[in-house]
């Protein structure tokens, strides 16, 4: 399956007007972003965990991470509360659930096959002092990408010109970016060479970014 592969192409989605899909594990639906293969693909997808529903256990070969939008996620690792963002890379296994339900923001298969930093951050913990109504955390920095996560005060302006390509997720709020209005839930994916200037609407928005990473885009190796 080819969704969105084209990484060369400017890319908008409003995953809140997507129809939820069901995955191969009753009670867990998703709505897809992008994806690169079949079960086992390169994706971004948002996918939602109904109460005490769970996934099989399995290994993340070609790694996973994942921000939690709302609820708590679980494995037997622990308890992961709305705002936490996760790096499990290649390697790592764990068995997900949800108690309660939960929403989580997921990328599959889109790690350096050589990385083994695994970690979680509360995002809001990482903040810096805002700048010009926007205030920055750098979530993670490798040679291969950078993910940043943003608040942003009203009519703020948010400008990044990372080569490689950028990636936007909007977790609350609203931006315009070329004319486009994007809400909560909407998924921006600008090509290399594209900068991004993201405008905050009058209750401001929080973001989440990647750059870098689409220079490496390609089918998961199995």
């Amino acid at each position: 399956m080819e969704l969105n592969a084209d990484f060369k192409e400017r890319v908008v989605v409003h995953s809140d007007q997507l129809d939820w899909l069901a995955s191969p594990m009753p009670g867990v639906d998703r709505r897809m972003l992008d994806r690169m293969g079949g079960e086992v693909a390169r994706a971004t997808t948002i996918v939602r965990y109904a109460p005490d529903s769970k996934f099989s256990a399995h290994t993340h070969t070609g790694g996973e991470e994942f921000i939690v939008l709302d609820g708590v996620f679980q494995d037997e690792h622990g308890d992961f509360p709305e705002g936490t963002y996760v790096r499990n890379p290649p390697t790592t296994s764990h068995t997900p659930g949800s108690d309660l339900g939960c929403t989580i923001f997921v990328k599959l298969w889109q790690f350096d096959m050589d990385d083994r930093t695994q970690f979680r951050k509360n995002m809001a913990d990482e903040l810096a002092a805002p700048t010009n109504g926007v205030a920055t955390a750098e979530l993670h920095r490798d040679d291969r990408e950078v993910v940043t996560y943003h608040h942003l005060d009203a009519d703020a302006v948010l400008r990044n010109d990372g080569a490689g390509g950028i990636e936007v997720l909007v977790i609350s709020g609203s931006v315009t970016e070329d004319g486009d209005t994007l809400g909560k839930g909407a998924w921006l994916r600008l090509p290399d060479g594209q900068q991004l200037k993201a405008k905050a609407g009058e209750d401001g928005a929080k973001v989440w970014i990647k750059t870098g990473h689409l220079a490496h885009a390609q089918p998961p190796a199995v």
